[in-house]
């Protein structure tokens, strides 16, 4: 039988992209309410009951109410608000997180998926601090460039709609200056820091597709630890992993810039360490879909793997 799925908030960036990867799909029936019963709480309710797996596409808020409308104890929800990522009675959605953690994402109720700026630092940041290359307590520093996708309709409408109040022409711009981006939670504690990094991000005049980067001074780091070293531990920590590639050092030499859209449109994401060994210096850098690994893709990776389907199900 089918599996019953119910995507709450399907008419957000997100939602769509995730029904347009699912809707397809033979191996799964779905539950769909119309415009005005979306709004009507005993209609939400009764199909958050009702579906195996639902996929919450909503407000941190609206996702807390969401989940406490389920009473039914068989349905299991994947997350993609921020309302949970940190929660210990939820599953990070990260199955690249830990060499236990698709199995824990197979076997869990509850399952948040994660920020898109957190995909790529935990990534990168994660297996280092696991392995001692960095300790814990270290004071980490990290830059993110996104698509305005990233910021859901209303930073679409600053982009595109020239009769927004707030329309903007700017090419590049920062955001988060009060340094509390809503990822940072998520990346410090899944990274297995003591401290919260300094998180850095803008956006871009492009519609989808990102950076992470994570500048690092080798020289202060305990071992002094050279890039081919964080490069060989990462590529080690996600062999055999189906989206997260490391490239070597000969494609990496060759490169003389990084496109944050070369990789739209798929689940898929690229590590790489770059390095002036004269110096010290290392930067990593995460390339990925915001609305691809970095979100939809992501949320139907966790679903398939739920589902004791391959991963690669319909992605």
């Amino acid at each position: 039988m089918a599996a019953k799925i119910f995507v709450d908030g399907a008419a957000g960036t997100t939602g769509l992209e995730i029904r347009e990867r699912l809707d397809p799909r033979k191996d799964l029936s779905f539950i769909r309410l119309s415009d005005s019963e979306r709004k009507d709480t005993r209609a939400r309710s009764a199909a958050l009951n009702e579906a195996d797996v639902v996929i919450l596409c909503l407000p941190d808020e609206a996702a807390r109410e969401a989940v406490g409308l389920i009473e039914n104890p068989s349905v299991r929800v994947i997350d993609a608000s921020t309302a949970h990522r940190v929660a210990a009675d939820w599953v990070f959605g990260f199955p690249e997180l830990e060499p236990s953690q698709y199995e824990r994402i197979a076997g869990a109720k509850r399952v948040s998926n994660p920020g898109c700026y957190s995909t790529g630092f935990v990534a990168l940041v994660r297996p280092l601090v696991r392995l001692g290359f960095i300790p814990g307590e270290w004071p980490l520093t990290a830059a993110g460039m996104s698509g305005y996708s990233g910021g859901g309709r209303p930073m679409i409408a600053e982009f595109e709609d020239r009769k927004a109040p707030a329309f903007t022409s700017a090419v590049v711009r920062n955001y988060a200056l009060t340094l509390a981006h809503k990822h940072v939670p998520e990346m410090r504690k899944h990274a297995g820091l003591a401290h919260d990094p300094i998180f850095a991000p803008s956006v871009g005049r492009y519609y989808r597709g990102m950076i992470v980067d994570v500048p690092l001074h080798l020289w202060s780091l305990p071992g002094k630890p050279r890039g081919s070293e964080l490069r060989d531990a990462l590529a080690d920590a996600y062999r055999g992993r189906a989206y997260v590639d490391v490239a070597s050092k000969a494609e990496t030499d060759a490169l003389s810039l990084l496109d944050p859209e070369s990789l739209n449109n798929t689940n898929r994401m690229k590590l790489y360490v770059f390095e002036n060994e004269a110096q010290g210096h290392a930067r990593l850098a995460a390339v990925l879909d915001n609305l691809g690994k970095g979100a939809s893709g992501a949320a139907v990776q966790n679903l398939n793997i739920m589902l004791g389907l391959p991963e690669s199900t319909g992605l």
